[in-house]
């Protein structure tokens, strides 16, 4: 059943805009994320500048028993300030500390001249703990950075008036990945106003003319009398809709033609057959007489099939959806039990009554006549319908399986009524179960006598009542 929906056009294409929705907006995500943290980026490598560059000044104007106090106060829970007798930086990374040299650079005065070095790194390990934060205070703020702060070290290296060195380490975590509580909901309602005005409203436009456009395809198939379709959706689909009303008025007019034709014609022959019955009535010699009498009966009944044959062929009765099991149970009792019947589970399917009887009754006809005796059983096989139709008899042919479907051919070669019929039975079977959308087959049983199966299309009502029942 899910399969089934993933199948259709609309899932399809709502899948699609979907995946694209949230594709693009994990993009737009990850761009946001990544120009946040430059901003970050930025902004720390400034104030860290401005730090260094101011304590760098005072100390360097303020008595050396004041550098202690000016360095614990100019201390942070992620800056950590040290005067050393070496640079902490041993080696120049300037493309990644090119614009704090210049802010400290700026702060520092255009004529200064000192060596100033930046280093810029990853890091994951504890950071060392500050002079000025209480216990308490550094013991809450590993918990909250899980004892270790994952991120971006920024090293700074000023040199001092006295020959030695300003170390400063700065510390800040890459921002993490964030979804705002109104973007998320702004997200949500432009894909739902999206998806489900715009984007439904166009799929419906698409797929329901295509919907409508497949039963009409089936009902023609099945030989329903079908009626033009509206054309609505978009120009392919229109152009699609108009060629089919096309096709199937041609189909259905050229159908209509022949049968036209034949019907004529096998009519117009009753009225010379029934001249010619006379003057054959007045043929003195007996034995003369009786050879045209027979020859024009026999012809008269060639016309008479003809006739059922083009009937056959009409499409005039309205089909109907009826119980294949109680069909069959009542052909068996208009029968007067001629053939032996297996009931089967019960299944709807759509068929025009009056048409379908005559197809049965040609080949269980048949199969009493050559066979003896008749077996018939039903089965379903995914949404088609099987019926068997098996005698015991000789069989036929296996060259001839085919030709028996020709009018007027007949497996058995004398021109005798009683030892065989005119050749049309199978003929119009065939027609009727093609008009129905279905066909039927002919071959040998492996055990010994003749299988004939007509398939036939379940009805859309008992494939959906089946699928609702599983």
């Amino acid at each position: 059943m899910i399969r089934t929906r993933l199948d259709s056009l609309r899932v399809q294409l709502l899948l699609l805009i979907i995946g694209s929705l949230v594709t693009a907006q994990a993009i737009s995500l990850w761009l946001f994320v990544d120009e946040r943290s430059l901003a970050v980026r930025a902004a720390i490598g400034a104030e860290a500048a401005g730090r260094a560059a101011n304590v760098a000044l005072l100390l360097e104007r303020a008595p050396q028993d004041l550098h202690a106090s000016i360095l614990r106060a100019a201390d942070s829970p992620l800056a950590r300030f040290r005067v050393d007798a070496h640079a902490a930086v041993d080696h120049l990374d300037h493309r990644a500390g090119g614009a704090v040299e210049a802010g400290i650079r700026s702060l520092l005065g255009t004529e200064d001249t000192r060596e100033i070095r930046v280093e810029l790194h990853e890091v994951e390990r504890a950071f060392p703990p500050m002079r000025t934060v209480p216990p308490h205070m550094a013991a809450m703020h590993r918990q909250m950075m899980h004892d270790k702060i994952t991120g971006l070290e920024l090293t700074l290296s000023i040199a001092l008036a006295d020959g030695a060195w300003l170390n400063i380490d700065t510390r800040f975590q890459r921002p993490p990945l964030q979804w705002p509580v109104f973007s998320a909901v702004s997200f949500g309602l432009t894909a739902a106003l999206l998806i489900g005005v715009a984007c439904w409203y166009l799929l419906a436009r698409l797929t329901w003319p295509l919907r409508r456009l497949a039963q009409a395809a089936e009902s023609l198939g099945r030989g329903e009398e079908g009626k033009p379709i509206p054309v609505a959706g978009p120009r392919e689909v229109r152009d699609l809709t108009d060629t089919f009303n096309l096709m199937q008025e041609r189909l259905v007019r050229t159908v209509a033609d022949k049968t036209r034709i034949m019907a004529a014609l096998g009519h117009d022959l009753r009225s010379p057959l029934t001249a010619l019955r006379v003057h054959a009535e007045m043929v003195e010699e007996a034995e003369t007489r009786d050879a045209l009498v027979t020859s024009i009966e026999e012809m008269q009944d060639m016309v008479e099939r003809t006739l059922a044959f083009a009937r056959g062929m009409a499409i005039s009765e309205p089909p109907e959806t009826v119980e294949l099991g109680d069909f069959l149970t009542r052909l068996k009792r208009d029968m007067l039990d001629a053939f032996q019947y297996e009931t089967g589970a019960p299944l709807q399917i759509r068929l025009r009554p009056h048409s379908m009887r005559r197809a049965l009754r040609n080949i269980i006809e048949n199969a009493v006549r050559y066979g003896s005796d008749a077996r018939v059983s039903y089965t379903r096989e995914h949404d088609r319908v099987l019926i068997r139709v098996r005698d015991h008899g000789p069989g036929i042919p296996e060259a001839e399986l085919d030709e028996v479907f020709e009018p007027f051919y007949r497996v058995e070669t004398s021109r005798s009524r009683e030892t065989g019929g005119t050749g049309l039975g199978l003929s119009i079977a065939r027609s009727i179960l093609r008009s129905h959308g279905g066909d039927v087959t002919l071959q040998n049983h492996p055990e010994g006598g003749l299988l004939v199966q007509l398939e036939l299309p379940l009805s859309q009502n008992s494939d959906s009542q089946d699928r609702t029942g599983s």
